[in-house]
């Protein structure tokens, strides 16, 4: 079995560079994925592991055999190449480089009664992460990345999912075409925004229904509000208009989810 102890590996630096540069990522087709369990969904949602790599101290051969069910190449690493590459402390000794999916809209298999989120231009991987874990715990057919502002399988966004982005269709697209896909799948559309709104709890969401959120400090483009079968607003009793998208989202969503009896 191949063995890297230094920090300097060409390899190890090939990793760094994947980590933190989009344009590797999208050269390669490849990603980093770090723990057990994200590494169990990742497998679970059909993405290809490439490599394994371990530390031997905290996770063993045999452990890693039983996690797999794909036949990968396995590095033993040391302490510090693990410490370089990991983010966290607690993923217990091991990463796997993994191959990226196209996340294309053509894509994308809905049920017949599909409920979509799609988030216009969010920026911040955290925020991506957060909406991917609401998705996951309600069930939705997809989430649509529209005018993506951050690449999908950034380490950021890979760590704050906990593994939704591997549990959950994911597409990304322009607005102009995500807006096309979903009136070609009559699916209604249901804009969060303060223009010309209506509170949200009165709209019927129990037949095809996308729910769109935008940016929190913009909102959505005026292509949405256009195209939108109603927009849509949380009642707010405070002195600010807006709140974290993520939770903004989770709002509507299980409003929607309630609608159609959980």
């Amino acid at each position: 079995m191949k063995q890297i102890a230094s920090v300097q590996n060409p390899y190890i630096k090939s990793l760094v560079q994947l980590q933190e540069k989009t344009k590797t990522r999208k050269q390669t087709g490849t990603f980093l994925i770090e723990g057990q369990r994200e590494i169990m969904l990742a497998q679970k949602g059909g993405y290809e592991l490439e490599t394994i790599l371990f530390l031997p101290d905290l996770i063993s051969e045999n452990e890693i055999k039983q996690l797999t069910r794909q036949k990968v190449e396995l590095i033993e690493i040391s302490k510090e190449v693990y410490q370089k590459l990991a983010y966290r402390d607690t993923t217990e000794g091991i990463l796997a480089i993994a191959k990226t999916k196209s996340l294309q809209l053509s894509d994308l298999k809905l049920s017949e009664n599909p409920l979509i989120l799609v988030a216009e231009a969010t920026e911040k991987p955290g925020n991506i992460g957060a909406l991917l874990r609401t998705a996951d715990a309600a069930n939705l057919d997809a989430v649509i990345i529209a005018n993506p502002k951050s690449d999908m399988y950034n380490p950021n966004v890979v760590r704050s999912s906990v593994g939704c982005l591997f549990t959950r269709q994911i597409a990304v697209g322009s607005t102009d075409d995500v807006i096309a896909y979903l009136k070609e799948k009559d699916i209604a559309i249901y804009c969060a925004t303060l223009q010309d709104s209506t509170y949200y709890h009165t709209q019927d969401y129990s037949t095809p229904s996308a729910l769109v959120v935008g940016t929190e400090a913009t909102g959505l483009t005026e292509a949405w509000r256009n195209a939108s079968t109603k927009n849509i607003i949380i009642p707010m009793q405070g002195e600010i208009d807006s709140m974290n998208v993520s939770v903004a989202a989770a709002i509507l969503i299980f409003e929607a989810k309630r609608q159609r009896g959980f």
